[in-house]
């Protein structure tokens, strides 16, 4: 078990933990001592250094070094590979955490895939919001909410800020270069001008004020407001120019089909939306409506496997969904699913009435890696088994009011609860993601930031890269290249806003951001670098991208890839400012 939550929980709890002094120190570099008294700071050594003594004395290192702590998570991965398994079985241990990291980018995907995202777009439709709104706020928030969790748990602490920058600025890269080249390489197209200059230019000023801020060494109050009011800005912009457009397009001004309005998506492959297996499509469908028993639609809403469709699919999907089978359980469970475009809303009630009762319990169990959960009141009563008590009242009320056939009224709050507890899902995924990262370059003495640049940059993106690709393949290549820089528009601003402002208190208004590593400003030049080539060279081809410009773009990346690399490992020196 870990040494108490500081994931996104943590954070929000975070400013009465922080005693009153000077700013907080988050390193964007090396792995550094946590900020704090200068006695402490001075006594502890850097956890980094474990591997720099003998190995019979790193157990004891890790165990008596403050700055060895993980913050956060329920296992302590340091502890692990350094005392549970004896030195000659480090490389089985590294072997371990590697899978078990990428089964968290696995949990990370089906949770806002599956759950996160059609809860979102749930709440937006009850709300009436219309497409491009939704598109640029509860759209971006839930395709981004992989990288925005990760970027706020790495901001949390100071050791460990390094991955949030190298994530976000190494997803800006890898998204703007890779997959933007992979599309025009996959379908030659012409880009829509308008949303292409607007969201390029965007990127281009948060980029310009992250690249300020870590000059400057600082970012105060009115700065992380600032990343998120610039946000809005765009939101409004996007709402603006597409009232223009139609405004534009019904009296015959624009052209048909001149731009439509881009939404970060997800189109994997167009199937119905559904989380279980109960509903197999208009085929498979009854002629006459029959009355199932509760426990069969229990059984059938619990089922994540479509067995028609599981027989047709090949081999390496079958062994995939298997890896996904047991997450897809646990999240069937305990997160409730609105689906608006079904005629019941998705509305299980003996699922349902279970969800009652298992997201709160998930809410509070992970809540600061249970330490909520488990306080108990009085010394005498836990916490968890109050909301147990409280929860099962309330569901039993519910299944005793309502009908299997149809949902009731309240059905929307589910969404809201859907939200919590799939968010409460992504947290949790995200501290241990950042945790064995942390632990990763320890072991291998790597800077946080090279690890954010390529394994958590790698990981949170490639959902986004098979998406943007198979659009792209099924002839919309333009939404997937407007989707390339509008979702990122929303990582940089809001995760680094939302971050560094959790950080914040009324002593302290001010977060410390100073680089340790050049390899932060080969980052933000090469981010740079990338967007101005594109922004110089679209408009030169009149927006017509093909092959010539794919190649460039990933090219520009793979150098970019072995500058970095070159950099970590202080073969290329570059002076910092």
């Amino acid at each position: 078990m870990g040494q108490g939550g500081m994931g996104l929980p943590g954070a929000l709890s975070l400013p009465g933990a922080l005693p009153a002094g000077p700013p907080l120190l988050l390193d964007a570099g090396r792995t550094v001592p946590p900020a704090g008294d200068a006695l402490s700071h001075a006594r502890s050594l850097d956890c980094w250094e474990v591997r720099e003594h003998n190995s019979s004395e790193w157990c004891h290192f890790i165990r008596s070094n403050p700055d060895c702590r993980l913050d956060g998570g329920f296992l302590d991965y340091l502890d692990g590979v350094f005392c549970v398994f004896p030195p000659r079985l480090l490389p089985l241990a590294v072997t371990l955490y590697a899978l078990w990291l990428l089964y968290l980018f696995i949990i990370l995907g089906v949770t806002a895939e599956k759950f996160f995202c059609p809860n979102l777009s749930a709440i937006s439709t009850n709300l009436k919001l219309s497409h491009n709104v939704a598109g640029v706020t509860f759209l971006a928030f839930g395709n981004g909410a992989p990288d925005v969790f990760s970027a706020v748990v790495a901001f949390s602490d100071p050791r460990t800020a390094g991955l949030a920058i190298g994530a976000i600025f190494g997803a800006g890269v890898f998204v703007t270069t890779v997959v933007a080249g992979g599309i025009a390489l996959v379908k030659p197209f012409t880009a829509a001008s308008r949303p292409f200059l607007r969201d390029i230019i965007f990127y281009m000023v948060a980029v310009f004020l992250t690249f300020v801020v870590l000059y400057l060494g600082r970012i105060r109050l009115g700065e992380a407001l600032g990343y998120l009011g610039l946000y809005v800005f765009y939101v409004l912009t996007v709402v603006l120019c597409t009232w223009i457009h139609r405004r534009q397009r019904g009296d015959g001004l624009a052209p048909p089909g001149a731009w439509e309005p881009e939404m970060p998506t997800d189109a994997e492959e167009p199937e119905p939306s559904s989380t279980n297996s109960g509903d197999y499509g208009e085929e498979y469908r009854p002629l006459l409506p029959s009355r199932e028993s509760s426990l069969r639609i229990l059984a059938a809403a619990l089922s994540p496997l479509d067995y028609r469709k599981w027989r047709r699919k090949p081999w390496y999907w079958r062994l995939f969904k298997a890896f996904r089978v047991p997450v897809e359980l646990l999240l069937l469970l305990t997160v409730p699913v609105v689906d608006p475009d079904k005629d019941d809303l998705n509305w299980k009630r003996p699922l349902n009435c279970l969800h009652i009762l298992t997201s709160p319990l998930l809410c509070v169990l992970t809540l600061k890696s249970g330490a909520y959960g488990l306080y108990q009141i009085q010394g005498i009563f836990p916490v968890w088994a109050l909301v147990t008590l409280v929860a099962s009242a309330l569901a039993l009320i519910i299944f005793i009011t309502t009908s299997n056939e149809e949902p009731p009224k309240y059905h929307c709050v589910f969404a809201f609860l859907g939200f919590l507890a799939s968010a409460m899902w992504i947290n949790a995924a995200a501290t241990e993601l950042v945790n064995i990262l942390r632990t990763l370059g320890i072991i291998f003495q790597l800077s946080n930031t090279v690890l954010g640049l390529t394994l958590l940059a790698w990981g949170n993106s490639i959902g986004d890269t098979f998406s943007d690709l198979t659009m792209a393949r099924q002839g919309y290549p333009r939404m997937a290249f407007s989707a390339c820089f509008g979702g990122i528009i929303f990582n940089i601003l809001v995760g680094v806003g939302l971050g560094c402002l959790l950080q914040m208190t009324s002593s302290q208004p001010l977060v410390k951001l100073e680089p340790d590593s050049p390899l932060v400003w080969v980052l933000a030049g090469a981010l740079g670098l990338s967007l101005v080539f594109s922004l110089v060279t679209v408009p030169a081809q009149c927006f017509q991208l093909g092959q010539p410009y794919g190649v460039c773009l990933i090219a520009s990346y793979l150098l970019f890839l072995c500058v970095a690399l070159l950099t970590e490992f202080r073969v290329i020196h570059f002076s910092t400012p």
